[in-house]
């Protein structure tokens, strides 16, 4: 009969920590998943456009360097499809 030796079993002990920690961890994202969830429902019900709030949190998580890139290729993008006002001429 073979025992498990003791570095066999420490691995295991970690294996089983890190498991658990992780199922934790997964545990507590859906918790607060559902809290994001409740919050935009209630913006909603204020008359708040869920779709945009979700778009300014996306756009704060960025670096100013980050939004200004994109702000500029989005605006060339749409100046190239035509979708862009001029500018007004004074």
């Amino acid at each position: 009969m073979s025992y498990p030796s003791n570095t066999d079993s420490v691995a295991q002990d970690q294996l089983r920590a890190f498991i658990e920690r992780i199922e934790r961890m997964e545990e507590e994202k859906a918790a607060i998943a559902a809290d994001i969830k409740e919050i935009y429902a209630e913006a909603k019900g204020n008359g708040f456009d869920t779709k945009i709030l979700r778009m300014v949190v996306r756009i704060r998580k960025q670096d100013a360097n980050e939004r200004m890139e994109q702000q500029a290729l989005l605006d060339m993008y749409l100046g190239a499809l035509g979708m862009v006002e001029a500018p007004p001429e004074y």
